[in-house]
């Protein structure tokens, strides 16, 4: 049994990335693996980051948590979301064959990629989705330069 299975590559011609690649994606599998049935693994819910000329915008999968229970802050170039989804698990009278939906609090931090008018965040939700517009400061903004002369 192989423990990184074969890609096309032989060792000899590979290269030290090549290499790195395949190490990290095989302690990958192992974490995931081995995490998930001994509950070790902590619970975030996913995300997706992306940012305009004008502001970075971060969408949060949210269901089943209250968007009041949520704690929102913006500190220099970090943007940082607790919050708490609730057990629902511990109905009385049920047995449980299969219990797969995460549950507990949480506390996702990220470094924005461009200075943000913390004044001016904005939040909302809709869905199950948190939107958290983050307006960029003027100086993180690109800007048209005019080139002179003919």
């Amino acid at each position: 049994m192989a423990l990184m299975p074969y890609r096309g590559r032989t060792m000899p011609g590979a290269t030290l990335a090549s290499l790195r690649e395949e190490m990290n994606e095989l302690l990958s599998r192992f974490w995931q693996s081995t995490a998930e049935p001994f509950g070790l693994a902590e619970w975030s819910p996913p995300l997706d980051m992306a940012e305009t000329d004008e502001a970075i915008v971060v969408k949060v999968e949210i269901p089943g948590i209250d968007p009041k229970g949520l704690d929102i802050s913006v500190t220099g170039d970090v943007l940082t979301i607790r919050g708490e989804k609730h057990d629902e698990t511990q109905t009385e009278g049920h047995n449980y064959h299969r219990v797969e939906r995460r549950y507990g609090t949480f506390t996702r931090t990220l470094t924005l990629p461009a200075a943000v008018d913390a004044q001016a965040v904005e939040a909302k939700a809709h869905d199950g989705v948190l939107e958290i517009r983050l307006p960029k400061k003027p100086e993180a903004r690109p800007r048209k330069v005019d080139i002179k002369g003919g």
